[in-house]
């Protein structure tokens, strides 16, 4: 079904893009904070080209989350962190608020960008949500590019779980004091010229997890959200809270509900469900305005629209 969109005038594209939210206690050096406002520059770039040039929402948001995937910096394909196996799985989620129509993939640990896995599935499966060996079988028959599970290793990743592994805890990516790189979950929201809103999220998840574990980032209203008469939204942070209060759709609900701005609805997702410390989250508005909360010292974050806005952001 298609789903009426609600104002905003034509013309207009936003894109809002995160790369994880945390303390960033230890990121001081300057040729670092150079690295990642590059890496970001790079996928806001990305996608702001498709918005500009009249392509999708949906177009946008993949490519901007695939520069990322690709990109050791974030955790999120290339550079996930690892499992208290020592290997990766990794997550994705993807949404066309117009449709409704989603896609996800859970426990991926061969297929080279998640993200794609999660439009393969929203696109060409009767399903929303496959995990395991039978969302890798699925990438095998839609032609998706396989690699070796050391593709994804990095060995600042590979220190980090050695010492979460020393000091036996679940550690999320940037909390780690002694490993600043890479920061976490990585996410994209557009609104494309003819209205029409899209989310993606991807993760390699948490330092140390047990295998098995699934976090936020692909489930559907948790931390990925999209529906044109609303806003569309993407989170990072710990996933587990963010699934307790199914956080992604609460912004979307209290603007449908209650009718309050997006601010306001981020802010109070953010703010007042969460405690400090959790995470954050981006949002578009159907209108073209974006949100970017967070109840932590930082996030990595990105901005652009038709105006000729173009900035980074990391505390």
């Amino acid at each position: 079904m298609n789903i009426r969109q609600k104002g905003g005038a034509p013309g207009i594209f936003s894109l809002a893009i995160h790369g994880g939210a945390g303390a960033f206690a230890a990121l001081k050096d300057e040729m670092e904070i150079a690295a990642y406002h590059q890496g970001l520059e790079m996928a806001l770039r990305t996608g702001r080209d498709i918005l500009a040039s009249g392509g999708s929402a949906l177009d946008a948001v993949e490519a901007a989350v695939l520069s990322m995937e690709d990109n050791p910096l974030f955790n999120c394909g290339k550079g996930s962190v690892f499992n208290s196996e020592g290997f990766h799985e990794m997550d994705a989620s993807i949404m066309d608020g117009n449709t409704l129509a989603c896609g996800a993939g859970a426990g991926l640990k061969t297929v080279r960008n998640p993200i794609r896995l999660a439009r393969r599935v929203m696109e060409h499966s009767p399903h929303v949500f496959l995990a395991g060996a039978g969302a890798e079988e699925f990438a095998r028959l839609q032609g998706l590019e396989l690699v070796a599970p050391d593709y994804f290793s990095v060995e600042k990743r590979r220190a980090q779980w050695l010492e979460a592994r020393r000091n036996d805890q679940i550690q999320v990516d940037h909390d780690s004091p002694a490993v600043p790189e890479k920061m976490g979950t990585v996410g994209a929201v557009a609104r494309d010229c003819q209205g029409r809103l899209a989310a993606a999220t991807s993760t390699g998840g948490v330092t140390n997890k047990k295998f098995g574990r699934v976090g936020d980032s692909p489930v559907i209203g948790a931390g990925n959200y999209a529906d044109s008469r609303t806003c569309a939204v993407s989170c990072t942070g710990k996933g587990e809270e963010f699934i307790r209060i199914a956080a992604a759709f609460d912004v979307h609900a209290r603007m449908c509900y209650q009718g309050v701005s997006l601010q306001q609805a981020a802010e109070t997702v953010i703010h007042d469900c969460l405690k400090t410390g959790d995470g954050g989250l981006i949002a578009v508005g159907h209108d073209g305005t974006m949100a970017l909360s967070f109840n932590t010292r930082g996030m990595l974050r990105g901005q652009t629209d038709h105006t000729g806005l173009f900035r980074t952001d990391i505390f």
